[in-house]
């Protein structure tokens, strides 16, 4: 049954709050976002609410998920790890290109092989981006150089 949120208080133990985002929440500790529905979800007043709470990372899980004006406020905290979504979504896209290669090849991989070129996968995303950001730089700049 299709509903809107602020109808399903009575079937649910979260809780709908009108007009709000979790990112500006007070009330609401984060350890590491990850913003994954729609584009500028963060913004400035965001970002500054995550810092203030103390948030350890942000991981992009959908498409420009924090504004620019929010990650300019994130590279300010050097001690936050940001990681755009191009690198931190680029598991699914993986995965989508080893579906394509069975595909083409009329092959089935077990999922544990599978998950295991995912992560060496993934493993050499971060090397990339660690080698990229160099000694002073930021996951997120190794991402981008």
């Amino acid at each position: 049954k299709r509903a809107r949120l602020s109808t399903l208080s009575n079937t649910s133990t979260g809780k709908y709050i009108p007009n709000a985002s979790p990112w500006t929440l007070p009330d609401l500790q984060i350890d590491f976002a990850f913003p994954s529905a729609t584009q500028n979800e963060i913004d400035e007043d965001g970002a500054k609410m995550l810092m203030k709470k103390g948030t350890m990372g942000v991981f992009e899980g959908a498409n420009l998920p924090v504004t620019l004006e929010g990650q300019r406020v994130l590279r300010e905290h050097s001690s936050v790890v940001y990681i755009p979504g191009k690198a931190a979504n680029a598991g699914g896209v993986g995965v989508s290109g080893l579906e394509m290669s069975q595909n083409a090849s009329r092959t089935y991989w077990k999922r544990e092989k599978v998950d295991i070129l995912l992560k060496e996968m993934m493993a050499e995303i971060y090397q990339q981006m660690k080698e990229g950001a160099g000694e002073d730089g930021t996951l997120e700049e190794g991402c981008n150089r």
